[in-house]
């Protein structure tokens, strides 16, 4: 099928956004439009292997300084004013055409690059400068078998000893983006008895990463497990102080939910561009679907969920730029909401489509439905960079009382 058109402009006035972030929006989309959308298709379908990360995309967005958006110019960045509303940004362009490698520039650029700003100059220096250039493909690692959302040193098992100028790390990370091609990793763990963040370089002595799971979407996505067995790490690979590990976890995931948020944003207008296209075209009872008043109602109230997501996105997003460190509620609501959308859209999209919404590729002809494609992307965004209901719980303690909440 050929592309539809985008509704976005048509249908959504982009006055919260600085300029700076809009004219990324611009350029990103150019990219998109002209390097992603062709291959998406792939992105989106192809199996698990280390052969399937998207290197030359991965290079194309270092070369363009794509990774460059979240940082200053200090650290080898953009030095851009508002640095969150235009990763916001590039998120949302690149998830409209694959959620997949949305979440790489996610999990590479935003995730342990926002940690390691609490690293020491010379740590930035080793890490961080690689990561903006591209020349290695950055992790974090968080969850583990058993602590995904409950993360306290009771839960967390990776541990680091101290050995001198060294710690020594034991532990079992789970679902880790990028592990599989990963160079390093921000690693959440128990130091001194506190939750603490290293950094580990993921080719060193006693690390194993395991082969990539095979996942329902978000394919191009490689995650993996990672053991770690007495892993020397040297102390300088701190990032902070011993028991600063979740704050830095959590100030990165502020950046993640605004970011996850977005990607539903996106998914949700892509499925509603695909109905709206297909629609018009497709000739039933006289006349084309799109005459069925039902579905257009229905359509128009997505379309206004996809236009309050997005705000909440970018309000959010403002809010951080602006200063405001933990910017709720407006973050749990843009994480919540943006993904749940993007669910509700998927699957009104597979219905609008029928058959062929349950389509991954046309035995007859070949041809592709991308409906089918993103309804498996968009599930696991209500699940990652904390679970809806977690963000349901944030709202729901700011409205009775954190200690009406449990």
């Amino acid at each position: 099928m050929d592309q539809p058109s985008r509704l976005q402009d048509r249908l959504y006035h982009d006055w919260l956004l600085p300029e700076e972030a809009r004219d990324v929006r611009a350029e990103v989309r150019r990219f998109v439009d002209s390097e992603v959308l062709p291959v998406a298709g792939e992105l989106n379908t192809v199996v698990e292997s280390t052969a399937a990360f998207p290197r030359a995309l991965f290079e194309r967005m270092a070369e363009t300084r794509v990774f460059g958006i979240p940082f200053s110019s200090a650290d080898g960045g953009r030095g851009l004013r508002y640095p969150l509303c235009a990763a916001t940004v590039v998120m949302e362009e690149l998830a409209y055409a694959s959620d997949g490698l949305a979440t790489i520039f996610d999990d590479h650029c935003v995730l342990p690059g926002v940690a390691l700003l609490n690293g020491s100059e010379g740590l930035r220096r080793r890490y961080l400068t690689p990561l903006v250039d591209g020349s290695a493909v950055a992790c974090m690692a968080i969850t583990e078998p058993d602590a995904g959302s409950d993360l306290r040193p009771e839960t967390v098992t990776t541990r680091a000893e101290s050995c001198g100028d060294h710690f020594v790390l034991n532990g079992h990370k789970r679902f880790i983006t990028n592990a599989p091609v990963g160079n390093f990793m921000t690693t959440l763990c128990v130091a001194d008895g506190a939750l603490s963040m290293v950094v580990v370089d993921l080719h060193t002595d006693g690390v194993t990463v395991g082969p990539p799971d095979l996942k329902t979407g978000n394919r191009v996505q490689l995650t993996a497990d990672v053991w770690l067995q007495d892993v020397r790490v040297p102390r300088e690979n701190l990032l902070g102080a011993p028991g600063d590990g979740l704050r830095i976890a959590l100030a990165a995931l502020t950046w993640g939910r605004v970011l996850v948020g977005a990607s539903g944003v996106a998914m949700a207008q892509a499925a509603l561009d695909e109905c709206v296209h297909f629609m018009r075209r497709r000739e039933m009872f006289g006349g084309t679907l799109s005459d069925s008043q039902y579905w257009q109602f229905r359509l128009a109230e997505r379309a206004t969920q996809i236009g309050i997501a997005r705000d909440l996105c970018y309000k959010a997003a403002l809010r951080y730029d602006d200063g405001v460190r933990a910017p709720e509620p407006e973050l749990a609501m843009a994480k919540y909401y943006g993904t749940q959308v993007a669910g509700d859209m998927a699957r009104d999209a597979v219905q609008v489509f029928g058959g062929l919404g349950f389509i991954t590729r046309l035995g007859a002809d070949g041809s592709t439905f991308r409906v089918e494609q993103i309804y498996r992307d968009c599930k696991v965004a209500e699940i990652y960079e904390g679970a809806n209901e977690i963000q349901k719980r944030v709202i729901a303690r700011l409205a009775f009382g954190r200690e009406n909440v449990r």
